[in-house]
């Protein structure tokens, strides 16, 4: 009896499961899979001091880590559409309360091949929102941030004191 179960399972073993399914077989599809999530990831800025606000031609120029795997679309808004003064944004008198700005965006893209998307807003524009498309390209290499300050709004230049404006940009993949 002890014979007869070893030479069963000895038999069983050596038979090849569907040898004729494969012995027929010319081709053999495999499903192959993996997954690769979308990110799109924007660097910090440093805040952007101008100092002295009477001086013309005042510009920052800075570069910003930018980082999708996807093409995107890029809204910039500003909160005041222009540097205000912190307790009188109108001004007062002759003395204006506001100073507009423009603000450049240069960003890399690749389609492929590489080449460069850009767009200049005012400030104005940005109080509404603006948009910058990758046009279909995704971005790797950062982005550069131009900007520059206009003229007063007051007939007689700015009313003493701070000024500052808020700039938020959000980056969003299609």
């Amino acid at each position: 009896m002890r014979f007869m179960l070893i030479a069963l399972a000895t038999s069983a073993l050596a038979a090849p499961a569907g040898a004729a399914e494969v012995e027929n077989a010319r081709s053999l599809d495999i499903a192959v899979r993996g997954v690769i999530r979308d990110h799109c990831a924007i660097g910090n800025i440093a805040d952007m001091d101008f100092g002295d606000l009477n001086r013309r031609g005042l510009g920052i120029r800075t570069r910003v880590d930018l980082d999708c795997n996807v093409p995107f679309t890029m809204t910039i808004k500003g909160a005041h559409g222009a540097l205000t003064h912190a307790s009188m944004p109108h001004g007062q008198g002759p003395y204006g309360g506001a100073l507009p700005y423009s603000l450049a965006v240069e960003m890399p893209v690749r389609y492929p091949a590489a080449r460069t998307v850009s767009r200049s807003f005012n400030s104005k524009q940005l109080q509404a929102g603006g948009v910058i498309s990758s046009d279909g390209g995704i971005a790797t290499d950062g982005m550069v941030l131009d900007v520059e300050l206009g003229t007063p709004s007051g007939e007689a230049g700015l009313l003493a004191g701070s000024y500052s404006e808020t700039i938020t940009i959000t980056v969003s993949p299609i």
